[in-house]
């Protein structure tokens, strides 16, 4: 498995959450008995899963700085989560450059998401980025 799967492993099990209202331990050790993972990619699961829980108020008031008309109660789940992973690898995860967590949150919208989304994903974590490289 690459982090590419990781972190789309850690997607959908982050998504879910939205859901089911068992403990997020509990929730996790059995999506990893469903879906396991290679051991050398579980820490980099466990980093994006723990990470985006543990900060999303902070992840969330990060990206909502540039989201034009549109409060973050109403974009879809899916988008919301995407731009959370991605948010958090730009200020949490430093051996990943900027320019990757943007576009592993592009792909990870073409896949999971609408046309519309995977653009405006893509031009809110520009914005997200280029504050952070200032």
């Amino acid at each position: 498995m690459s982090r590419r799967e990781a972190r789309e492993a850690a997607f959908a099990f982050l998504y879910q959450l939205n859901f089911r209202q068992e403990p997020v331990s509990e929730q996790k050790a059995l999506y990893l008995e469903v879906h396991p993972l290679d051991e050398e990619d579980l820490p980099y699961f466990n980093e994006i899963t723990d990470g985006v829980f543990e900060k999303k108020d902070e992840l969330d008031a990060e990206y909502s700085k540039y989201l034009k008309d549109w409060k973050q109660s109403r974009l879809p789940k899916v988008d919301v989560m995407l731009l959370r992973i991605a948010v958090y690898e730009m200020l949490h995860v430093s051996d990943i450059p900027v320019s990757v967590s943007i576009n592993e949150a592009v792909v990870l919208a073409k896949k999971y998401s609408s046309e519309e989304s995977k653009s405006y994903i893509n031009a809110i974590l520009g914005k997200v980025g280029s504050t952070l490289e200032k």
